[in-house]
């Protein structure tokens, strides 16, 4: 039996959000892998939709690691059940983080947006609690620095800091002409509206991409085999 594929986000009672999170499970789903369930909205909602799923489930969030405060917060405070070192027929995994087809789909996104060599890089992250988010926003920032063979400075939207208004102004102090934000989330939000806001290049959030269904499915099969072994 294939795992049922569970999508984890906060949809922040965010229309376009909530719109553009069912359109990538849509996508998800017409691989044709495995049955996809989406769970998005406030914590109660999605406990709901994950304790109705029946058999074998794997929880993916659909985030980015560090790209939404929201969805980690509701994330960590899920009950997912039993894991599959408890014999349970659950298995959790990360959210997206510094893989290398998704840093090479920021790279061309900014290339698309006019970045050329000399322009100012900045790695526009939400933020977060957790150490572990910090360090993947940090290898994203390093990943896409050594693709682009150009610096890349990290600013944050929601949490931590310097924020992105304040990394954008420290290139252009530094120098920099021009400055191209690569936005660090998977969906457009809130958040993505304050980026396009700024005087920068900005690139769109990740979503639509076929290395993010792809990405999304190599999560579930590898969970898929912890779950069998």
């Amino acid at each position: 039996m294939v795992p049922t594929m569970v999508l984890v986000a906060d949809d922040a009672k965010d229309a376009h959000r909530a719109e553009s999170l069912h359109e990538l499970a849509g996508a998800v789903a017409g691989r044709g892998e495995a049955p996809v369930v989406p769970a998005f909205g406030a914590r109660e909602e999605v406990q709901r939709e994950l304790d109705a799923v029946d058999g074998p489930k794997v929880v993916v969030p659909a985030y980015v690691a560090g790209g939404c405060v929201d969805s980690a917060e509701l994330y960590a405070a899920l009950d997912l059940g039993a894991g599959p070192d408890a014999g349970g027929g659950v298995c959790a995994t990360a959210p997206l983080g510094a893989v290398p087809s998704v840093v090479g789909e920021l790279a061309g996104r900014l290339a698309d947006r006019g970045w050329t060599p000399g322009d100012g890089v900045v790695l526009a992250a939400d933020g977060g609690e957790s150490r572990e988010e910090r360090q993947s926003v940090a290898e994203v920032a390093r990943m896409l620095s050594r693709r682009l063979r150009a610096p890349v400075q990290v600013g944050y939207v929601r949490a931590w800091a310097p924020t992105v208004a304040d990394a954008v102004e420290r290139l252009r102090g530094a120098g920099r002409g021009r400055v191209a934000v690569a936005s660090w989330r998977l969906v457009a939000d809130a958040g993505s509206e304050r980026l396009n806001e700024l005087d920068a290049l900005v690139t769109p959030p990740l979503w639509p991409c076929a290395n993010v269904v792809d990405t999304l499915l190599a999560k579930h099969r590898a969970a898929t085999a912890r779950l069998a072994a």
